[in-house]
């Protein structure tokens, strides 16, 4: 296929394969998004046709006509992140921006303070062995003890140490130093034993990228 017969959206796809899987790329015209692909660790959850919000990167860039690079706390989107956007012109005239937006994870914390049934404990976030949602409650399972969180996961993986915890399914996070074994399976492509006996899926959708970071 030659590269004129590529259509932009398609291109941009191509183009967004050399970046990180964690890394979200999007592109806007001077008023509004006019491209959007997310990635697995951040999404803004844009769509084409919605419009550049005041304080955001793209917003930033178009009208300073420059590259822009920072941080953008939970205000605009609901999560932080860390973005960098490039504009360009065609015959010297502004005509928008190429963003890559990237997670901005929390520094300094080591546990997680979950509710049990007498109070709450502060647990060590190296002994969290799984994070699970269900009956919209996330349930947190540690070597000692287990107990919930108003935390939803998406909000624990800007929380969470990334070299230890790893997303692999819409309704958990496991911490892969407790992970036992992991064996194939037809109804979630694969499913990870943890060293508590507990067996957890890893969805079609996290696939490919839980065998990128762990490297198999």
């Amino acid at each position: 296929m030659c590269l004129q017969k590529l259509s932009f959206p398609t291109l941009l796809d191509v183009i967004g394969e050399l970046f990180s899987d964690e890394i979200s790329i999007a592109v806007a015209n001077t008023e509004e998004y006019i491209y959007y692909r997310r990635s697995k660790r951040i999404d803004l959850k844009i769509k084409p046709g919605d419009p550049i919000k005041e304080g955001t990167i793209a917003y930033k860039a178009i009208t300073s006509g420059q590259k822009v690079s920072e941080f953008i706390n939970r205000d605009i989107y609901g999560i932080p992140y860390h973005g960098m956007a490039v504009p360009f012109h065609h015959n010297d005239k502004l005509e928008g921006c190429v963003l890559a937006i990237s997670p901005a994870y929390t520094e300094g914390k080591s546990v997680v303070t979950i509710k049990v049934s007498d109070g709450w404990k502060p647990i060590p976030f190296e002994v969290v062995r799984y994070l699970e949602t269900k009956e919209r409650k996330t349930h947190i399972f540690a070597e000692e003890y287990a107990g919930t969180h108003s935390n939803t996961l998406h909000e624990f993986e800007y929380i969470l140490p990334r070299e230890y915890f790893i997303r692999c399914h819409r309704s958990f996070i496991v911490n892969v130093n407790h992970i036992k074994q992991i064996y194939p399976d037809t109804h979630s492509t694969f499913y990870l034993e943890m060293n508590n006996g507990a067996r957890i899926p890893v969805s079609q959708s996290y696939s490919s990228y839980f065998r990128k970071l762990l490297g198999f």
